[in-house]
């Protein structure tokens, strides 16, 4: 009997977790998936990156539309904070974030919307 109350209370356990762990959780106001919608794309980058110029020129021959914020202004350095993020190119295609200089990721998340890059 004791083993079918302790077997009930984990599955109610588990059911509540799953429940609380798909619940929307609201963003920091300084988070960029706040202003990107489901297509918006916003790149957050510093001037000393190489990888960020690389990304930023493939962006432009490609005619991608989209934001940069740099990290080493007071906006930039908040958005990186938000997301958690500790080095660049962090990119944000509508509410997925990609780390790092990832042209995988870019190229899965960017031809949906048109931008057959990599």
């Amino acid at each position: 009997m004791r083993l079918l109350l302790l077997l009930a209370a984990l599955a109610l356990a588990g059911g509540w977790m799953h429940l609380r762990a798909e619940a929307p959780q609201p963003l920091h106001p300084d988070d960029p998936r706040g202003a990107t919608g489901k297509t918006g794309i916003v790149m957050l980058a510093a001037e000393w990156c190489g990888y960020c110029r690389r990304q930023q020129a493939e962006f432009a021959a490609g005619k991608v539309r989209y934001r940069v914020l740099d990290i080493d202004t007071p906006a930039g350095a908040r958005a990186m904070q938000a997301l958690g993020a500790r080095g660049v190119p962090v990119t944000v295609i509508g509410q997925t974030v990609i780390r790092g200089y990832d042209t995988a990721a870019l190229a899965e998340h960017l031809e949906p919307l048109g931008y057959p890059l990599y």
